[in-house]
C-alpha cells in the first residue's frame, strides 16, 4: 500500500497492488476457483480464522483483493467488498445489516431498483420503511424521530440531480442509531467523499465511471474494517455475490485513467448544461454547477464539480424528447451511464417506469425529462449533435 498522503490520481494507479513472486508490473489475474494448501493443519487454520490464506474465489481473490484495496484507499474507508454489480452492492449493504422489525428511512429520488429494494423487498421480511424528500430537512427531522436501524440515499439522485445535505442527514440519523448508506455514482469517489461528510457507509456500481467503457458490471460497498469483516462479509461470503477476477482486473485498469475521464466529461458536461439553458425547446436543464440548480450552494459546498450528468426536460413532452433522442447520431440512446462514449434516456419509460406515474411526479419526472450522460467525445460535436436533435424535437 502507498503512501495514504498521496494524491487521488497516485493511489488511483497503485493502491492495493499486491505482486506475485513474478513481480509482474501490472496486476494479476488470478482466474482460479480455489487454492491449495501446503498441509491439512493450514487448511484447518484458515478456515478456523487463526490463518490468513486464501480459500475459494467466492470467499476472496487476490486479484479481487487489489481491487478492493485500492477503491479503500481512493474512498479513505477502512475496508472495501466489491460485488458482481452494483445493484448486489446497494442489496447487500442493506440486507447484511437490517432484520424483521427493523426500520429503514430512505430518501424518495432512488434508482428504479433500490427503490423495489424500499418499498417492495424489505416488508416482506418483516422491515418497516419509509420515503421521504431528501432535500427535505424537516421530514427527515420527523422520519427521524423513532429509532431507525439504516437510512438509504443517492446524491446527486437519479435522474433529477436532486443534492441531499450529507452532513445534516448523517447527524439526524445518528441520533436515531442509524447508519447512513450513501451511494455515490454520480458523483463518484473524485468529486464527493460521504465518509468524510459523516456517512458510514459508500456503495457504488462500478459499472459505472469506475469502469466507464461499457464493459463489465461490478459493485462495491466500503465502511468501517469492523462493519465490513463482522456484518457484510459473513452475508457475501454465504450469499455468493462474487465479483469474478476478471472483471476486478478490468475495474483496476478503469481506475487507472478515473480521474482524467472524470475531469474531461464534467468540464464538456458543463458546457452542455450551460448550452442546453439557453434553447428554447428546452424547459429547464438541472445540473450541480450552474448556479440555478435548486441546490447549487450545497452541491459546491460537499462536491468537487458538478459531474458527468445533465438531466433536462423539453418543452413538449414526450414526443418532443423521443424526436429529439432519435434524431441523436453521436450520442446513443442507452440506460447506462459513465461511460467514455455520451448517452441518453427517457427516465419515465427506462429506468424509473417501474415506480409509477404518481410517484415520478412527485419527483419531478415528466414525460419530457431526460438524462445525458456526458462521455469523452469533443463538447463541439456533441452540441452539434444536440443542436440538430433539438431543431427535430421543435
Amino acid at each position: 500500500m502507498p503512501d495514504p498522503t498521496y494524491r487521488p490520481a497516485t493511489l488511483l494507479v497503485h493502491a492495493g497492488t499486491a505482486r506475485s513472486n513474478f513481480d509482474e508490473t501490472a496486476e494479476a489475474l488470478f482466474l482460479t476457483s480455489g487454492f491449495v494448501y501446503a498441509n491439512a493443519e493450514q487448511a484447518e487454520a484458515t478456515f478456523a480464522g487463526t490463518a490468513r490464506h486464501f480459500q475459494y474465489s467466492r470467499f476472496g481473490n487476490p486479484t479481487v483483493a487489489m481491487l478492493e484495496g485500492r477503491l479503500a484507499a481512493l474512498e479513505g474507508a477502512e475496508a472495501c467488498r466489491v460485488t458482481a454489480s452494483g445493484m448486489a452492492a446497494v442489496h447487500a449493504a442493506l440486507l447484511a445489516h437490517v432484520r424483521a422489525g427493523d426500520r429503514v428511512v430512505a430518501a424518495r429520488a432512488l434508482f428504479g431498483s433500490c427503490h423495489w429494494i424500499v418499498s417492495t423487498l424489505l416488508p416482506r421480511y418483516g422491515i418497516e420503511t419509509m420515503f421521504v424528500d431528501g432535500a427535505d430537512l424537516d421530514q427527515w427531522r420527523e422520519a427521524l424521530r423513532q429509532p431507525t436501524r439504516m437510512v438509504l440515499l443517492e446524491t446527486p439522485s437519479n435522474p433529477m440531480l436532486e443534492v441531499i445535505d450529507l452532513a445534516a442527514v448523517c447527524r439526524l440519523a445518528h441520533d436515531a442509531g442509524a447508519l447512513v448508506v450513501v451511494d455515490n455514482v454520480f458523483a463518484t469517489p473524485l468529486l464527493q467523499q460521504p465518509l468524510r461528510l459523516g456517512a458510514d457507509i459508500v456503495v457504488y456500481s462500478c459499472t459505472k465511471h469506475i469502469d466507464g467503457q461499457g464493459r463489465v458490471l461490478g459493485g462495491a460497498v466500503l465502511g468501517s474494517r469492523a462493519w465490513v469483516e463482522e456484518t457484510l462479509q459473513p452475508f457475501v461470503r454465504n450469499t455468493g455475490p462474487t465479483l469474478s477476477a476478471f472483471n476486478a482486473w478490468l475495474l483496476l485498469k478503469g481506475l487507472e485513467t478515473l480521474h482524467l475521464r472524470v475531469a474531461a466529461a464534467s468540464a464538456t458536461a458543463a458546457r452542455i448544461a450551460d448550452f442546453l439553458a439557453a434553447q428554447p425547446a428546452v424547459a429547464r436543464v438541472l445540473y450541480p454547477a450552474r448556479a440555478d440548480h435548486p441546490q447549487h450552494r450545497l452541491a459546491m459546498a460537499q462536491m468537487a464539480g458538478g459531474g458527468t450528468l445533465v438531466s433536462c426536460e423539453i418543452a413538449g413532452g414526450k414526443p418532443a424528447a423521443f424526436r429529439l433522442m432519435n434524431a441523436l447520431r453521436l450520442i446513443r440512446i442507452s440506460n447506462n451511464l459513465g461511460d467514455s462514449k455520451s448517452l441518453v434516456t427517457h427516465p419515465a419509460t427506462t429506468t424509473h417506469l417501474r415506480i409509477g406515474a404518481p410517484e415520478r411526479a412527485r419527483l419531478g419526472i415528466t414525460d419530457g425529462v431526460l438524462r445525458l450522460s456526458v462521455g469523452l467525445e469533443d463538447g463541439g460535436d456533441l452540441i452539434e449533435d444536440l443542436a440538430t436533435a433539438l431543431r427535430a424535437a421543435a
